[in-house]
């Protein structure tokens, strides 16, 4: 099946639908799915975006700017996960978590407003790696039309870039408490360092990056292609000044690079398979 046809099908899917709620974080895939149900439903289709402490506000920014330019009515929520024990202790499902309270917050909301359905930006590549919260939307209801039609994130990229969508080469950007090693317990604190940090480094030119945080240790990821120049061209005693005044004590650099899923690399092998549609 090609893009387009790809595209055409889940146009016909919010066709369908008649009406849509939208999880809407303001990445590459969901914004997608903003758009393409704005394009189909108009004022019919609605973006929410959930506010916690681990959203980067310069990430809320955004997502408002890109919802205003794609035209969608937007409105915003406020979720608790950090309310929740299950959560923040960060254990090996805390996806599944933050999820079931995204959800469970919104699926109310949905049927206030006269919303009959929920959708997310779930994309084919995500079912192939382990993501613990796909199942909590599943169990509410939600769909997932790019997953649906089996569109990659490569496809939502080239679809995205065909649209005009300035999300089009947006890094992946997930929550901040992605930065956190399994059973190290996220606090708001840590929250906001990893998150200083990380703007910080976007300031300096360097976009696609992780600041994984490990106890009082900034570990700084970036694609292996980049380190050598990122070690020539940054102040490196004023990096560290400015990560201490965050609150980390020690600062390093990953040598491997970043690589999209690297703290699942440590879960059972067992873990590590598809999930189911």
């Amino acid at each position: 099946m090609t893009v387009t046809e790809k595209l055409q099908q889940i146009q016909a899917l919010f066709q369908e639908m008649e009406q849509a709620l939208i999880a809407y974080s303001g990445g590459v895939d969901s914004t997608l799915v903003a758009k393409i149900a704005y394009d189909v439903l108009g004022d019919r289709a609605l973006a929410v975006t959930a506010v916690s402490p681990s959203l980067l506000p310069e990430d809320l920014e955004e997502a408002r700017l890109q919802a205003a330019e794609i035209g969608i009515q937007h409105q915003e929520i406020e979720t608790q996960e950090m309310q929740n024990p299950n959560y923040t202790s960060n254990p090996i499902n805390r996806c599944y978590f933050c999820k079931s309270e995204l959800h469970d917050t919104l699926k109310p909301l949905a049927q206030k407003w006269g919303y009959s359905y929920i959708v997310d930006g779930v994309n084919a590549d995500d079912l192939k790696d382990y993501r613990p919260g796909i199942q909590a939307a599943k169990e509410r209801g939600v769909r997932s039309p790019l997953a649906e039609v089996g569109l990659t994130k490569l496809e939502v990229r080239e679809i995205s870039k065909f649209l005009g969508l300035i999300t089009w080469d947006k890094p992946a950007q997930p929550c901040l408490s992605s930065r956190f090693p399994y059973t190290e317990e996220i606090t708001i604190a840590k929250l906001q360092r990893v998150g200083k940090a990380e703007i910080y480094l976007r300031k300096l030119g360097w976009k696609n990056l992780r600041v994984r945080s490990e106890v009082d240790t900034a570990r700084i990821e970036l694609p292996p292609e980049q380190i050598q120049e990122f070690v020539l061209k940054t102040n490196l005693p004023q990096l560290v000044q400015a990560f201490q005044s965050f609150g980390f004590v020690y600062v390093t650099l990953d040598l491997e690079g970043y690589r999209s899923g690297k703290l699942n690399q440590v879960l059972p092998s067992e873990l590590l398979v598809p999930s189911s549609t």
